[in-house]
């Protein structure tokens, strides 16, 4: 036989073999991927709805008030389209694998996607009130225009304030498809379903983890490398309750913070110091250094 045939029959015998590997139980047997989300697709609603979310910075025509509906039009039918397909089959394939009891009504894709879009006026205040965060809070930040275009924490919160939408609205999957887009392209990692409230800004942004049960408030400002995380992981299953911080309103936690547990509570106004380790909550006002042992308060060391 010459060497010819002879290499195509051992890329056959190969193939053979990749193929018998699904005749087992793995979890990733599962040839059932047409029923599940395109993940490609999703990302590619998530770029039209951005440019709607900043139409003046990401568009690619001169931009008025009277072609302004067209422009906007344009990409939220574009992004109608993806996500309504997306969406149902996202929740029929939930259904069928037996996460969810009920079977979703027909045109629930259609529902969920218009509610989406109903919400984008309050997204848009509220990523506004980010931008505005980071600006006011970045001395380095030159303009409003930078801080769209070149921050990663803007992109991994607009990502986000989507993501923690299609949560509220109950469907599975893509809210972490997006999320964890952002989060290869920023290094910041916002579990969709966390609690986030007004004026969120994240200085550079590298390494922050923000786990599902986090809650933080108004105008909390983190830094590179913080953690807000759970002590343990429960079996699955199990309860769901709170897991990880609560930051209340106005807190700073600097580089290389590490906060968790569901009943830690970071009080109202303080400022957790670079590399802290906390498992335990510290009251209002506090001040908060080296290992976290010993909360100073502002009232007693004269600040």
């Amino acid at each position: 036989m010459s060497p010819e045939p002879k290499r195509y029959e051992e890329l056959e015998s190969a193939i053979n073999e990749v193929v018998a590997s699904y005749d087992g139980d793995e979890a990733i047997d599962n040839l059932e991927s047409a029923a599940l989300p395109n993940s490609r697709s999703v990302i590619e609603a998530m770029g039209h709805l951005q440019s709607v979310l900043y139409m003046g910075f990401f568009s690619t025509r001169r931009l008025n008030r009277d072609n302004l509906r067209h422009g906007v039009a344009e990409h939220l039918y574009a992004a109608h389209e993806i996500l309504v397909a997306q969406i149902e089959r996202a929740t029929h394939y939930d259904h069928w694998i037996g996460r969810t009891p009920v079977a979703p009504d027909a045109g629930s894709g259609e529902s969920v996607v218009l509610a989406l879009f109903r919400a984008i006026p309050q997204i848009r205040r509220m990523l506004n009130l980010d931008v505005m965060a980071a600006y006011e809070g970045d001395p380095a930040a030159r303009s409003i225009e930078d801080v769209i275009f070149s921050y990663p924490s803007i992109e991994a919160l607009t990502a986000y304030r989507i993501a923690h939408e299609l949560c509220r609205l109950g469907v599975p999957m893509l809210p972490r498809i997006i999320s964890e887009d952002a989060h290869s392209r920023t290094g910041i990692d916002i579990h969709p379903s966390a609690q986030i409230g007004k004026s969120f800004f994240i200085d550079h942004g590298t390494g922050v983890v923000i786990g599902q049960t986090a809650v933080i408030g108004d105008r909390v400002k983190l830094y590179q490398g913080v953690t807000l995380g759970a002590l343990s992981v429960p079996e699955r299953g199990e309860s769901t309750d709170q897991r990880h911080p609560t930051l209340e309103d106005d807190v700073t936690i600097y580089s290389g913070a590490t906060i968790l547990g569901g009943d830690t509570v970071i009080g109202e106004g303080s400022v957790v110091g670079g590399n802290v380790w906390l498992v335990r909550s510290v009251p209002p006002g506090s001040k908060v250094f080296g290992r976290g042992r010993d909360p100073i308060r502002e009232d007693e060391n004269g600040a």
